[in-house]
């Protein structure tokens, strides 16, 4: 096989795209975990039947870790084409006003592992789904449909204009801790049933106005609240791996709540 050119265009291509990139910081790495974690759709892209990129919207939730985790039926064309090629890529973000392109957005690269029905880990993932997207407990359990966790390789963050990361899967996955699934699923519902006064009250400190807002995911980098149809993703300011845990947490966390002009709860 003939060498590539040194000046070929595609490696300058990639050397100019290179020297685009930011080096990745704490701020790149929880926006990245922030946009992965509270999105609710995003687009797969799967390559089809004829060697294209195919791109469809998908309900998204992720495991514990933070790795991607969609539903999907196997009458899809996106199901077939995944079986018959495991690589993927899916796309986060959402717009606001003014220029789409000013707003930030993730797209990240992996591969498909389906869960079997029979999966040990198959109940929490399927609980964890389902409390982002209730709906889709009308059809979860059809025996045409399956969760399919998202094995990420890396991933390309773009922040906005000049915000541009290339992210390995440690920067915005968190390694799994022996026990912590379980202590933050004790300890949403300890908040919920014990503490909806402070649930309400972090939400308000975020943006989200009213009472009866619920904790309805939760795992190392933070929780998400939600009410009615409303989510809202909110990033711990202290590791619950760390000493004191879960209940650490979400002192630290309400501690900064009841300072109004720290805005570190937000997320």
């Amino acid at each position: 096989m003939d060498e590539v050119p040194e000046n070929a265009p595609e490696t300058a291509g990639s050397r100019r795209a290179a020297s685009l990139l930011q080096p990745v910081d704490e701020q790149a790495r929880a926006l990245a975990r922030r946009l992965l974690r509270g999105a609710r759709h995003g687009a797969l892209a799967v390559v089809g039947p004829s060697g294209h990129p195919a791109a469809s919207r998908v309900l998204l939730a992720t495991d514990f870790c933070g790795n991607p985790v969609i539903l999907i039926s196997n009458l899809s064309a996106h199901a077939a084409a995944l079986a018959a090629d495991p690589r993927c890529s899916i796309l986060v973000g959402e717009i606001g006003k003014g220029d789409p392109l000013a707003h930030p957005r993730l797209s990240l690269a992996g591969t498909a592992a389906p869960i079997g029905a029979d999966a040990s880990e198959r109940p929490a993932l399927r609980e964890r789904f389902l409390s982002r997207h209730p709906k889709a407990a009308l059809y979860a359990d059809f025996a045409d449909f399956h969760l399919v966790r998202l094995q990420p390789l890396g991933a390309a963050l773009n922040g906005g204009f000049g915000r541009a990361y290339e992210l390995d899967p440690t920067d915005f996955v968190d390694a799994p801790v022996a026990g912590m699934e379980a202590a933050g699923i004790r300890a949403r519902d300890h908040m919920n049933a014990d503490h909806a006064d402070a649930v309400d009250q972090i939400a308000n400190r975020v943006g989200e106005a009213g009472a009866g807002w619920r904790i309805v995911t939760i795992d190392r980098s933070g929780f998400e609240i939600g009410r009615g149809d409303r989510l809202r993703h909110v990033a711990f300011t202290l590791d619950p791996a760390g000493s004191g845990g879960f209940r650490q947490a979400f002192v630290a966390l309400l501690a900064a709540a009841r300072t109004p002009e720290d805005g570190a709860v937000a997320s």
